[in-house]
């Protein structure tokens, strides 16, 4: 996990106790997304079970609720897997892994993905970043549990300040609620504070099936307050964003999102 990095918001965060600040119940959460790059289904099937069995219930019995694990809804080969963990606080992302060792039920359960051999290893790599949730957005939000897809979208940009203005779109100039009046419906926005190809933000969007996505995405681009807002001067997309990507996804049969 990404925990020796975080030194400095931890640091943050108990000054802030010892001052006698009181964090509001709306105080944005932190995410962990992961994303498993595997060689085959034994594999998948692994960490999918090892989710499933032993690693939702303790993250659950620790706080972190409505834990996503998803599958690539096309994937070229091998599926990887993309998993979204959400944290209340830094502290609590944190202290999970020294927490998680001293529970015996998910050491017991998940001894299989985590006392895995070098010569058949649970999956190749795990690509870990540290997101913080968007003021606008500060909770994830659980959609309807029925057939769905989902949008992972990641907005690199040139600079910090770059980065900054494009989530400022986000959080004050109204984007996230022409969002939600178009059907594009988020269920993370997340500030990447360590990971690759930063400065970045990722979200994550859900429909119920590829048509009405593109429906949706169609009535977005072609809003009156959208098209307002894209050309208001220091907003264009060509100056604050320099590289969008993004995956489709279905959701594992143990993901809670």
């Amino acid at each position: 996990m990404l925990t020796g990095s975080l030194t400095s918001l931890l640091s943050i965060s108990a000054m802030a106790s010892e001052k006698g600040v009181a964090f509001k119940r709306t105080s944005p959460e932190f995410y962990e997304l992961r994303i498993y790059t595997l060689k085959n289904e034994a594999q998948q099937k692994l960490i999918e079970d090892y989710f499933q069995n032993a690693a939702i219930p303790a993250l659950n019995k620790l706080g972190s609720k409505h834990i996503g694990v998803f599958t690539e809804l096309k994937p070229e080969g091998q599926s990887k897997l993309y998993v979204i963990i959400p944290f209340s606080s830094v502290k609590d992302f944190m202290n999970v892994t020294e927490k998680l060792d001293k529970d015996e039920a998910y050491m017991q359960s998940g001894a299989s993905y985590l006392n895995a051999p070098a010569t058949s290893p649970a999956y190749e790599r795990i690509q870990s970043s540290f997101m913080k949730a968007f003021d606008a957005m500060p909770k994830l939000e659980v959609p309807e549990n029925k057939p769905r897809i989902f949008e992972l979208r990641r907005y690199e940009s040139a600079s910090e300040s770059a980065g900054k203005k494009k989530i400022d779109m986000f959080n004050n100039v109204g984007e996230i609620a022409i969002f939600k009046r178009v059907g594009l419906t988020p269920v993370f926005f997340g500030e990447t504070i360590i990971g690759e190809m930063r400065p970045n933000l990722t979200y994550l969007l859900t429909f119920d099936n590829m048509e009405e996505h593109d429906k949706n995405w169609k009535q977005f681009g072609s809003d009156a307050e959208w098209v307002k807002i894209k050309a208001t001067p220091g907003y264009e997309d060509a100056k604050i964003v320099s590289r969008i990507t993004r995956t489709f996804l279905v959701p594992a049969s143990c993901s809670q999102i």
